[in-house]
């Protein structure tokens, strides 16, 4: 029986990457080289953490499969290998395959190494089947269809990069004819997973109960889940990191009286956000709640979600998650306490990224599309327009009593 291949992840997070010494990983010359240029390529999405982590995970897959696997380097690779390498991903081996996402390397004695526990590939299931205690398991992995439509797309923003670099000499992605044999095609508009509207009033009305029963605990809890819904924010949007810190005066009046929030999203891209006037009331409660004025003056730098037990800012992405999943949890009880279950069932599925597809779902039925748009920050009207789902409504309506024949039959 032949040795499993063994497995070790290639680049560290954003804090270390640039620090990485990739002789101490025990590569050849070649694939040092490959690692080198590779993290070059990293470096320039460390503005965007998701970014980041994205473009890390499809490139360490493709460097492993290419060493491992293909027994060639970087600048060997063509079109036949990427199809094959697609190939590999819809089914790689069970030795490839995690069922955790463990720390990538781990500190020893001032030093880096590989966690050899980290595995390309993780296996996972959904939120409502790990609270019915079923747990992943490695003969189930699949990749999606989006999962595949992205790794072609980074994978050929890797090679583009090498080609600028004099790395390669062509990108084998791009010469690819028929992707469509790795991602299917789909007719209309995808569907956004979002909250219903019973769905959504169970939820902000478990935040305001919870911010009745215990302000101290949860005032904070209300004016989270309104700005995730209300502005659309993503989680990232809320959290302090090194790129963005999100103050009380990003809320601005401008020379009409007209109130905004000013954030930094994906991409590192600043946008401007209208704020409602509930939104507004949400700050002035929130605010109230720690002490200050009404509204923010543009000098005010406090944060705008301070910690509960110390100085500075909130920083931590999962415990926002674990604030908006207790919400979720108490709504899906509150809505079986009233026989909903079927809305139940579907809010165990539910993530904190649904609040934010919500909003704009909400929204885009009784504002201007390029406005929602612009709050959003998406970058084309296209991407708004799969939030519009008042055509297949209409076009579900009109089909819906049509005749199979002229007169009824027996």
């Amino acid at each position: 029986m032949s040795k499993p291949l063994e497995l070790k992840p290639l680049f560290d997070s954003l804090e270390f990457i640039s620090k990485q010494d990739f002789s101490s990983i025990g590569l050849t010359a070649k694939q040092t080289s490959d690692c080198e240029i590779t993290a070059q390529f990293l470096k320039s999405y460390i503005g965007s953490a998701g970014t980041f982590n994205s473009y890390r995970r499809e490139v360490e897959r493709l460097l492993h499969w290419t060493w491992k696997v293909a027994h060639k380097t970087i600048p060997n690779l063509k079109r036949d290998d990427i199809e094959n390498f697609a190939k590999f991903c819809l089914k790689p081996p069970h030795s490839w395959i995690g069922l955790k996402k463990p720390a990538r390397f781990i500190s020893r004695e001032g030093r880096r190494i590989p966690n050899l526990e980290w595995r390309p590939f993780v296996a996972t299931i959904s939120k409502k089947q790990h609270k019915e205690g079923r747990r992943p398991e490695k003969g189930n992995f699949k990749l999606s269809n989006g999962a595949i439509k992205e790794m072609l797309a980074i994978l050929s923003s890797y090679f583009n990069y090498l080609l600028q670099e004099d790395y390669v000499a062509v990108n084998p992605v791009a010469l690819i004819r028929q992707k469509s044999k790795f991602v299917q095609r789909r007719q209309g508009v995808p569907q956004i997973r979002r909250l219903t509207q019973e769905q959504w009033l169970s939820v902000i009305e478990v935040a305001e109960e919870l911010a009745r029963d215990d302000p101290a605990k949860h005032e904070r809890t209300m004016f989270i889940m309104s700005a995730l819904y209300s502005m659309y924010l993503r989680i990232s949007e809320l959290c302090a990191s090194s790129r963005w810190t999100p103050l009380m005066s990003h809320f601005r009046k401008d020379h009409d009286c007209l109130w905004w929030f000013v954030t930094v999203g994906k991409g590192n891209k600043e946008r401007q956000i209208a704020v409602s006037d509930a939104m507004l009331k949400a700050l002035r409660r929130w605010r109230k709640f720690l002490g200050l004025s009404a509204l923010p003056s543009p000098s005010d730098d406090s944060p705008l979600l301070p910690r509960n037990r110390g100085d500075g800012p909130i920083s931590s992405t999962t415990y926002l998650r674990e604030i908006v999943q207790l919400c979720f949890d108490r709504a899906v009880a509150k809505l079986k306490e009233n026989d909903k279950f079927d809305e139940a069932d579907a809010l165990m599925e539910a993530t904190v990224h649904w609040l934010r597809h919500t909003g704009i779902s909400d929204d885009v039925k009784i504002r201007p599309r390029e406005h929602v748009r612009d709050d959003a920050g998406h970058s084309s009207s296209a991407i708004t327009d799969k939030y519009i789902d008042i055509e297949l409504r209409e076009r579900h309506k009109s089909a819906k009593q049509k005749p199979i024949a002229s007169r009824p039959l027996s």
